[in-house]
């Protein structure tokens, strides 16, 4: 039977991305748990350096850097610290918007694929050869079940998680035979404070009626905790893709919610 497996002394950095909330704050609280050194990047820096005290003083180890992931030259100066890292979670990402085609604002499409996509490509273009270095390298792309599905005002989005989709499942083709594993962990409904906010600009109304009668969407630890556990498993063992949802969501569009 495959247990969790200890990161070894080349292999114990974790980068996370997008960890100033959500997700990534989750996962860079269990892969500290689980023994990584987790380094924090967001752009917001109050957020990820509150989180790095957190860690630290429950026994973690945790670092702050404020990155911006699609700024490829503070990616490129980021990464140049690393010889070898053991994990890159690419977790930044996000929503906006949720116009039909017909209406939709191009700014939004065109920030929604630089930071789903192109901060994807640069952080792991960048952080390839320490990955490589540690002989034991794992890189996780935080997709959606919007990258293998898509829906009615979701176009803008769902062009941008099959555009993360397809880097991870193209990465992993062309490293093969190379010392890294490619994670695609593929969430549903994930009930945050922010993401639904952003996407609608924080209309909280709107916000609220995504997960309206939906007794338990997935939290953002339900997540960290899969992405954790495809994290440690054996170096052999690649999770290619993990699709994770509710009960309640049998789809992108079928989703049960409680009378109200």
């Amino acid at each position: 039977m495959a247990t969790a497996a200890a990161p070894s002394a080349a292999s114990r950095i974790a980068v996370v991305t997008g960890a100033s909330s959500g997700i990534g704050a989750a996962t860079a609280r269990r892969l500290a748990a689980a023994g990584y050194r987790v380094v924090l990047t967001a752009r917001r820096k109050d957020r990820i350096e509150a989180l790095a005290e957190e860690i630290n003083a429950t026994g973690g180890q945790a670092t702050a850097y404020p990155l911006d992931v699609t700024d490829r030259t503070a990616v490129d100066e980021f990464a140049s610290a690393f010889k070898t890292i053991g994990v890159l979670i690419n977790n930044a990402g996000g929503a906006l918007g949720a116009d039909p085609i017909a209406t939709g604002d191009p700014a939004d499409w065109r920030q929604m694929y630089e930071t789903n996509v192109l901060g994807t490509l640069n952080l792991t273009q960048a952080l390839l050869p320490a990955l490589t270095a540690s002989g034991d390298g794992t890189i996780v792309i935080v997709s959606s079940t919007a990258g293998h599905g898509t829906y009615e005002g979701g176009g803008g989005y769902v062009a941008a998680k099959h555009g993360a989709h397809v880097l991870a499942e193209t990465l992993r083709l062309e490293i093969v035979g190379t010392p890294v594993r490619v994670i695609e962990i593929a969430p549903g409904m994930v009930k945050t404070d922010e993401f639904a906010l952003t996407r609608y600009s924080g209309d909280t109304e709107k916000a609220a009626k995504v997960y309206e009668g939906v007794a338990d969407p997935l939290t953002a630890d339900d997540v960290a905790d899969t992405i954790t556990w495809t994290v440690t498993r054996p170096s052999h063992v690649n999770v290619d893709l993990l699709v994770l949802r509710p009960r309640a969501q049998a789809s992108n569009t079928k989703v049960h919610r409680d009378a109200l």
